[in-house]
């Protein structure tokens, strides 16, 4: 899941203008479709070629490709495959993918998934059809392209013999624009994204099939800190036993101690923002292994609970998405790394434990873990760097996949505004959410025991609600938003130390941890569910802080008004996937605010003039914003108050 480009992301990524992957893409810049033995064109059902080949292809051959369509009988649904060979000037084979009927509105979300499940059906193809070197026709959009390619080529087939694995292919996007222009190398940036996207879901995809005696606490913390620590930026602390018992941590402790593995609390930081600048904190479950302790779970799919550390490998690879394209935020995370066995030191039904934050809990079933181990990073995560938001992943509850089924992970937050940046994302991302109750009329539930303050196990009604009730009495300096989801009253654990508040939402994977069939981009097993959007939600929340601080400033509904104004442009470009890619250009000055005095008033002009024109048009915008590179990183809120329309 989590998968795709979101506009708030286009307008802070600061990738190098070259190619990521080298060792899975062609460095090429220019249309030489000999460079590759398999291509991968979209084709419209009345057998026009997109707009991203068509200037590239002899019309001769087009037309043999339109006679062979119709003589092949295909009905023009989407994602039905042709492989034509022999096609004069293309490659040895070619991959010709239906898109249906040419779609105009170029909605975003709709033009990245069309390119992804395009392409990923396409490549695959080639794959089986003995390709090595594939081109790819971008379709619709260059970001779900790369994404689709990358995730539909992934296979966990390491520990086979060599002979036994999926062979490797090399692909690589061609087009008809040339490399020096503008609208090119926008393009290019959305490629690469893709590619970042891709790459980050195929690593905690292997983290989450790696079986349990190969992924240990251990062994998961030594492959996170190779894969991202020397990203620039990143910081990587692994503690250990001694540390979690120096701080308290009872809860967490209690699960892992009943296996000999040893627990592991791992912290990352990415800091791209400012020094001062208050962090996006993430925490994700980290069960290595869920046996279910003495409460032993069913040996029926037991095996599976090797992904019991999903949240953790998704919040890990969401660092690593978000280090790599070096996006201009703070962000911690924490991963608590431990097995939940069975043995004579394990956890018993009745024990009682106290956790960090003092609270004492009745362990009444110890395969309810998750929640004693976050209950723990919650509570150190929030009181200790007391971020603005504060997001949550964990494989939690079967009561959840009851509820929902596969397509949806399960959202519970006391804020509509987090709540409404994670539908955005996960919509766009074609990766959806679905909001549940967050009330406290579920906390007499997990108040209930006669013996401790907390209880982990509230019975079999409404079991995910009461799961993240009993995770919200972890979380310090919770805020609270007036919503039916919400409870407006409940303000036991809104103060922190510092008076701050925090966004906060816990999300339950446990139904979409697992893709249960190998269709399009997705293979089945082990899915990475919502890496993407949290990588968007990255990007969001930097654009949201930037525009509450200035809030703050004497120049209040000016500044709101011009906000509006940038907003209003943002949002008419993003109906066209052609200028998504253009608009970062339009939004990074937005992001780079200041508040230093710097005179940019022609700069400023320009960007306004740029503004006006992209609203006045509905036809293709990618020779607009062509001003914006011009503008100075140092853009203050004075120029933009006082030259925004009025």
């Amino acid at each position: 899941m989590f998968r795709t480009q979101c506009p708030a992301l286009l307008r802070h990524i600061k990738l190098p203008r070259k190619h990521i992957f080298h060792a899975r893409t062609l460095s090429i810049t220019t249309t030489r479709f000999s460079n590759f033995d398999g291509l991968v064109l979209g084709v419209y059902k009345d057998g026009s070629l997109t707009e991203t080949t068509a200037n590239d292809i002899p019309s001769a051959t087009k037309e043999v490709i339109h006679n062979q369509l119709k003589l092949s009988g295909t009905k023009g649904k989407f994602g039905e495959v042709r492989t034509l060979y022999g096609l004069e000037g293309l490659a040895d084979q070619v991959a010709l993918v239906s898109l249906k009927e040419k779609d105009d509105t170029q909605e975003l979300s709709k033009a990245l998934e069309k390119s992804r499940k395009a392409v990923a059906i396409g490549v695959k193809r080639l794959r089986d059809q003995g390709a090595k070197a594939v081109g790819i026709d971008v379709m619709s959009h260059e970001h779900g392209a790369a994404e689709g390619a990358t995730l539909a080529l992934y296979s966990f087939d390491s520990f086979k013999s060599p002979s036994s694995r999926k062979p490797e292919v090399k692909f690589q996007k061609f087009s008809h624009l040339l490399s020096t222009s503008d609208s090119s190398i926008a393009n290019d940036l959305s490629w690469e994204t893709g590619l970042v996207y891709g790459e980050a879901q195929n690593f905690a995809r292997t983290l989450a099939e790696t079986p349990a005696n190969l992924m240990t606490p251990t062994i998961f913390a030594e492959k996170v800190k190779e894969k991202i620590a020397e990203l620039e930026g990143v910081e990587v602390i692994v503690r250990d036993k001694a540390w979690a018992e120096k701080m308290g941590m009872n809860a967490f402790l209690s699960v892992a101690k009943g296996s000999d593995e040893p627990c592991q609390f791992m912290e990352i930081w990415y800091r791209g923002g400012e020094h001062n600048d208050k962090p996006l904190a993430l925490v994700g479950k980290g069960v290595t292994f869920d046996s279910g302790g003495i409460s032993l779970k069913p040996s029926s799919k037991m095996a599976d609970m090797k992904a019991d550390m999903a949240g953790g490998a998704v919040v890990a690879a969401t660092m690593y998405g978000i280090a790599k394209l070096r996006l201009p935020i703070n962000v911690v995370c924490a991963i608590p790394l431990c097995e939940n066995m069975p043995s004579g030191k394990a956890n018993k039904p009745g024990d009682i434990v106290k956790a960090m934050n003092g609270k004492t809990i009745e362990i009444d079933n110890t395969d309810a873990e998750g929640r004693l181990i976050l209950a723990d990073a919650l509570y150190y995560v929030s009181s200790t760097y007391k971020p603005h938001t504060l997001v949550d992943l964990a494989t939690l509850t079967g009561a959840i996949v009851v509820a929902l089924g596969e397509p949806y992970s399960a959202v519970f937050t006391n804020s509509d505004t987090l709540w409404n940046e994670l539908s955005a994302a996960g919509n766009i991302a074609n990766d959806p959410f679905w909001r549940m109750p967050f009330h406290s009329d579920y906390r007499k539930s997990v108040t209930k025991s006669t013996v401790a303050d907390l209880i982990n196990n509230a019975g079999r009604s409404a079991g995910a609600c009461t799961a993240a009730v009993f995770l919200k009495e972890f979380v310090n300096g919770l805020h609270v938003e007036g919503s039916e989801n919400t409870d407006e009253e409940d303000t036991e654990n809104k103060d922190n130390d510092s008076g701050e508040i925090i966004r906060y939402a816990h999300i339950d994977i446990a139904a979409t941890m697992e893709s249960s069939e190998d269709t399009g981009y997705l293979v089945k097993g082990m899915s990475a569910s919502a890496r993407a959007s949290y990588i968007d939600i990255g990007a969001t929340n930097n654009l949201r802080l930037q525009e509450k601080e200035y809030m703050k400033s004497e120049n209040r509904e000016k500044s709101q008004n011009a906000f509006a104004s940038v907003r209003g442009v943002i949002k008419t470009a993003i109906r066209s996937a052609n200028a998504s890619e253009e608009i970062m250009r339009t939004a990074k000055f937005f992001a780079n605010l200041d508040g230093t005095m710097k005179s940019t008033h022609q700069s400023m002009e320009k960007i306004i003039a740029g503004m006006v024109q992209l609203q006045e048009r509905n036809t293709q915008m990618l020779d607009t914003l062509h001003i914006v590179p011009q503008i100075h990183d140092g853009l203050k809120l004075e120029e933009l108050v006082r030259l925004s329309p009025q």
